[in-house]
């Protein structure tokens, strides 16, 4: 309205905004040095991705270049040691399932790496073969730990009961190309699979399974001892006990069973397995064999235990009732698994409640096949026995003798002189 003053309008201020008025060189430093960490943060998180995308695309190790000088030490702040603490802390969030293997399976299994191949790669095929259950966890672990530039191409032996810190050690150094593996008298098929695998020649169950198909072997005409084997027999009883060189991880089985076989050929062979005094031969002689490398220690007892069992065969002992052998290993054999494969009872009364074929308390004869690998000493133990007229026999206990018996009576007095509990 005409006549009256003009009003001026105060604008309320905050004293921290007067301060940097009246300071503008402070404001504005402040204002780029916080630009200038923003820019930072933004370039340190570019290079750490750029160089992990790089590693794993391209699979090649990528060095981004540091705002500071690496050689400062692990606690520089560069990207390289950003990534590797961020790894490192994500590993330890995960620590616990790095101790839970894949599965309960302690049987070794052929792993093999090609030169070259990229640590990644490596942990997408242990998990497609059931050796991790997570692939990125151990890829981290390998990377956490430095381990993923120290794997080594080359022949593994890794199962699945392996954690992950333990199958990325076994990566760390490569087999030989060879191995020397000492196969014992009396080994089971199985126990001979385990040595095999154990020393990096084969996985256990590829062996085993060629051994129980032994027709279906293209080396199987080429031994003419294997000539009557029963149709369903396995090859238990001819893998030659011996020491044996194998190459690591053999393509197939065919390649150490013929170095098994072409020994057995050697040593035994066909005519190995005729003539003699015992009366039995071929297949026959083999598995009454391998009871007797089960049953004897000492060499000079072999002749006398096969003819304990012969005699019993030609129904020379009245006393035993029949032409039952009698004869623990059998049981043994029959109740043996993974961990135990020959089974020891509590009692001698628990051997008759095992039903199988090859328990020779409840059926007479010879079980249907050999139950271990006999050696050259048993067998031509068992195909020229000694002359007796023994039907029993018994552990003395003192370094691996034993005692025989003719009569049940004179068996029944060595069991109380040797402590055995009736």
């Amino acid at each position: 309205m005409p006549g009256k003053l003009p009003v001026e309008r105060v604008v309320p201020t905050h004293p921290a905004y007067e301060k940097d008025q009246k300071n503008p060189l402070l404001f504005n430093l402040i204002r780029v040095s916080f630009l200038i960490l923003v820019l930072f943060v933004l370039w340190n998180v570019f290079s750490v991705t750029r160089a992990h995308l790089t590693e794993q695309f391209l699979a090649v190790e990528y060095q981004s270049a540091a705002l500071i000088d690496p050689d400062e030490g692990e606690d520089a702040l560069t990207p390289e040691n950003i990534e590797a603490y961020i790894l490192a802390l994500t590993l330890r969030l995960r620590e616990e399932q790095l101790r839970i293997p894949a599965g309960d399976d302690p049987r070794p299994r052929a792993f093999t790496i090609n030169p070259g191949e990229p640590a990644r790669y490596i942990a997408a095929r242990l998990a497609a073969a059931g050796f991790i259950s997570d692939a990125d966890l151990f890829n981290l672990y390998l990377r956490v730990n430095r381990l993923d530039r120290n794997i080594e191409a080359g022949n593994f032996m890794l199962a699945e009961s392996m954690t992950i810190p333990e199958i990325a050690g076994e990566l760390q150094q490569a087999r030989f190309e060879e191995a020397l593996v000492t196969i014992p008298e009396g080994f089971r098929a199985e126990e001979i699979a385990e040595r095999l695998a154990a020393n990096f020649v084969i996985d256990s169950e590829r062996f085993l399974t060629a051994v129980r198909q032994p027709h279906s072997l293209d080396l199987f005409s080429d031994y003419d001892f294997l000539s009557d084997l029963p149709p369903g027999a396995s090859l238990e009883g001819y893998l030659f006990p011996d020491t044996y060189r194998f190459p690591v991880n053999v393509s197939g089985p065919e390649i150490v069973l013929a170095s098994m076989l072409d020994n057995f050929s050697n040593r035994v062979g066909a005519d190995g397995l005729t003539g003699g005094t015992s009366g039995i031969s071929g297949h026959d002689l083999i598995t009454l064999a391998s009871i007797v490398e089960r049953e004897a220690v000492q060499d000079d007892e072999r002749p006398l235990i096969a003819s304990v069992y012969l005699n019993r065969l030609a129904q020379s002992c009245r006393d035993v009732g029949g032409t039952y052998l009698q004869a623990d290993p059998t049981v043994q054999y029959a109740k043996g698994a993974t961990g135990n494969w020959w089974w020891k009872p509590q009692t001698i009364e628990e051997y008759s409640q095992v039903d199988s074929l090859y328990n020779t308390y409840l059926h007479p004869g010879l079980p249907p096949g050999p139950i271990a690998s006999p050696g050259q000493r048993a067998i031509e133990a068992t195909r020229n026995p000694g002359q007796t007229v023994y039907c029993f026999f018994l552990a003395t206990g003192d370094e691996g003798r034993h005692v025989f018996a003719q009569t049940l009576a004179e068996h029944e007095r060595n069991l109380s002189i040797y402590g055995y509990q009736p």
